[in-house]
């Protein structure tokens, strides 16, 4: 399973996000640092979401013994999506944008655990090596597009 091409490029995803997740929260403040760090999250969380959707949950949802995972799954996304939009109308610099961003990044890990824990493992065992593969050079082609989406719609009523 982690060595199908889908399952590898979500989970390294899901290490830069980690990544990005405790770099933004060791920043402090309305600094320059908080403000691109938490952009580059933003970017990546949405871009991924979307592409990972459109890429395994969209197959996952098709088959019956999967749905409730993907179901699940997309609606975490959607909550983070939430978090992020209130992330961008708050003020960095406000004690209550760290709690807000502590309350997603907990939320966060939570729901990539899971994936790559229960629900990874249960859909490679419903998809065919070939459904892996082209499940990943879709999310491959995807992501960037989605990249390119993210950034000139941020969530919520969000406005840079």
């Amino acid at each position: 399973m982690a060595d199908a091409r889908i399952f590898a490029d979500l989970i390294a995803d899901h290490d830069r996000q980690r990544d990005l997740l405790e770099r933004v929260g060791e920043t402090s403040g309305d600094s320059k640092d908080r403000r691109k760090l938490f952009e580059q999250l933003r970017l990546e969380l949405q871009a991924h979401a979307a592409a990972e959707e459109e890429a395994l949950y969209a197959t996952m949802l098709a088959d019956p013994e999967l749905r409730e995972d993907a179901r699940h799954s997309v609606s975490e996304h959607k909550e983070v999506d939430d978090y992020l939009g209130e992330l961008m109308d708050t003020d960095m610099s406000s004690p209550g944008w760290l709690v807000k961003f502590k309350e997603m990044r907990h939320r966060y890990l939570h729901h990539i655990d899971e994936e790559e824990e229960e629900m990874f493992p249960t859909a490679a065992k419903h998809l065919s090596a070939a459904q892996e593969e082209a499940l990943g050079k879709l999310f491959e082609k995807r992501k960037p597009r989605e990249l390119a989406r993210a950034e000139a719609n941020p969530p919520g009523d969000a406005r840079e």
